[in-house]
């Protein structure tokens, strides 16, 4: 049984609600009446119910599991315009919320964070930044959490391997107050998306073996990234202290057991490292594509993580398996989040 079986079969045993948001767009159609009709997601759509009628009716889809609402005649519209200018602390008039709320992408965002659905896939037709930004403004971070981050899962045959971030943080630096007090540490950043990459890969079934990665082994090299490596390592250890944390290592030191021997003697991860963390977004995304490239592995993601509830962006040339795919793991991440929650 392949990784992507045990998700669904999980799913089937635990129901979720998954809105795609995206309108009567093919692929979405295809993926959720494959979705309903293998009882693995409850489904809902947005739009006209004119509209996916039209369309179900012209490619033979058969919607009749998927849920399918219209922002524009939506029963509990008010009480989402109310909300929607609750969240956003007065930056949004009733009038311009309730304009926002006939998009799909805001309209489905305020779904899942009213309770209505469990999590969202979108990014077929609208742009990451329009599928990301919803969320980040009406969704948030968890609690605990401080930044949004990603990842990507590489599958080869049996193989899987986890890489952070990749997608979303450009670098890490520190964020300061008005009054120039440093509030959260560049060095607690990358740990944070250490210790979430962790939890993305036991969704998995990968037991984390987690690296910090640099050019630099234990103190070998001086200057760029390192001092950010290493003391993200520290802080990622004091975050988690049951995950099996080591850096800064370099790429050679995390998968090879003979390096390690040599430069990290006695590390939990070092030689059998399984997942990755980068200290910039240039060495993830390079990082991730030369596996994906020279490998030949597939590239699942990116996996969003951080969330109060699971939003995840498709690539709009997304396939219908992408969707699919992305919709069991987006369920599932939610399964998670409510396990973690206890």
């Amino acid at each position: 049984m392949n990784i992507f079986d045990k998700l669904i079969d999980k799913l089937k045993e635990t129901p979720r609600t998954i809105v795609l948001p995206d309108g009567p767009d093919q692929r979405v159609m295809d993926a959720a009446e494959k979705l309903t009709k293998q009882n693995i997601l409850k489904v809902i759509l947005v739009g006209t119910q004119a509209e996916f009628d039209e369309a179900a009716k012209a490619k033979g889809y058969d919607l009749s599991k998927c849920e399918i609402l219209d922002p524009k005649n939506y029963a509990d519209m008010d009480a989402m315009v109310t909300k929607m200018v609750e969240l956003r602390k007065g930056k949004l008039s009733e009038d311009e919320a309730r304009e926002m709320l006939s998009h799909g992408n805001y309209f489905g965002t305020m779904l899942v964070k009213m309770g209505k659905a469990d999590c969202l896939l979108g990014g077929a037709t609208y742009s990451t930044a329009d599928t990301v930004r919803p969320a980040l403004q009406l969704i948030k971070t968890k609690p605990g959490a401080h930044l949004v981050s990603s990842c990507f899962i590489m599958v080869r045959g049996d193989e899987r391997l986890a890489m952070g971030d990749c997608a979303i943080n450009i670098d890490y630096q520190d964020t300061v107050d008005k009054e120039g007090n440093v509030t959260y540490t560049a060095a607690e950043k990358l740990a944070e998306v250490a210790v979430e990459t962790a939890k993305t890969a036991e969704i998995f079934d990968i037991d984390p073996k987690v690296a910090i990665l640099s050019f630099s082994t234990k103190g070998s090299g001086k200057g760029g990234t390192v001092k950010l490596s290493h003391d993200a390592t520290i802080k990622a250890q004091e975050m988690a202290p049951e995950l099996a944390i080591d850096g800064e290592l370099q790429f050679d030191a995390a998968v090879s057991p003979v390096v390690a021997e040599t430069k990290c003697k006695g590390s939990k991860v070092a030689g059998q490292a399984n997942t990755f963390i980068f200290p910039s977004i240039e060495a993830g995304n390079i990082g991730y594509k030369l596996v994906q490239r020279l490998a030949g592995a597939e590239a699942v993601g990116p996996v969003l993580q951080g969330m109060a509830a699971p939003v995840n962006d498709l690539s709009r040339g997304a396939s219908i398996d992408d969707i699919y795919k992305m919709a069991a793991i987006t369920a599932n991440q939610a399964i998670a989040l409510k396990a973690n929650k206890g």
